[in-house]
């Protein structure tokens, strides 16, 4: 239970450490490209704020075909782009007579288009929307935690790196107790606590 407790309050690290098996695999690579993992999708939800525009400002959802609902713009195209890049869409819209000298930002309130799959020795597995710079203790914590049974030292990572799958080994009492760096998730990774039956 104390485990437990300690994975849920931890984060904050963003380095993940990667095994020497990988070959010519770089850890830059096995995060897979940042746009893609930061861009919209369906489903999404992003905060937008307008400097000085309450009216404006406010919590906007990804419809099927990549668009938003935006007061005086109407739809604004912003699936398969960042949050960054769907401030300058708005931005764009808004200068078109609407608003003098718009300031918007943007950032991704949930990305629902995009999980990670938590399964094995944890209090609630399933799938979990992952979030910009997510790690293996956040997911874990979202899942409420590891069991009294779990093997806090054999946990795998599967993800998918250039068609294929490649397994991580990850030491998630290590991190918790500060001996190794947290390990840094994208969309889609999969995580399994195996049960220790010591």
């Amino acid at each position: 239970m104390g485990l437990a407790i300690a994975v849920g309050l931890v984060t904050g690290f963003a380095a993940c450490r990667y095994p020497s098996n990988l070959g010519d695999l770089r850890p830059n690579l096995l995060i897979a490209d940042a746009g893609a993992v930061n861009t919209l999708a369906v489903n999404d939800l992003l905060e937008v704020r307008v400097y000085q525009e309450p009216d404006l400002s406010g919590v906007y959802r990804v419809d099927p075909d990549g668009h938003i609902d935006f007061p005086l713009c109407g739809k604004v195209k912003v699936g398969g782009v960042t949050a960054s890049g769907a401030a300058d869409a708005i931005t764009t819209c808004l200068k078109n007579g609407f608003v003098r000298r718009p300031q918007v930002s943007a950032l991704v309130k949930e990305f629902n288009s995009k999980k990670v799959f938590v399964f094995g020795e944890v209090s609630k597995p399933g799938s979990f929307s992952y979030e910009e710079g997510m790690t293996i203790i956040h997911a874990i914590s979202q899942a409420g935690g590891l069991t009294r049974s779990a093997s806090k030292n054999s946990v795998n990572v599967t993800r998918v790196v250039d068609g294929r799958e490649v397994k991580f080994p990850v030491k998630v009492e290590d991190i918790v107790i500060g001996r190794e760096k947290n390990f840094q998730l994208v969309p889609g990774d999969i995580i399994f606590v195996p049960e220790s039956f010591i």
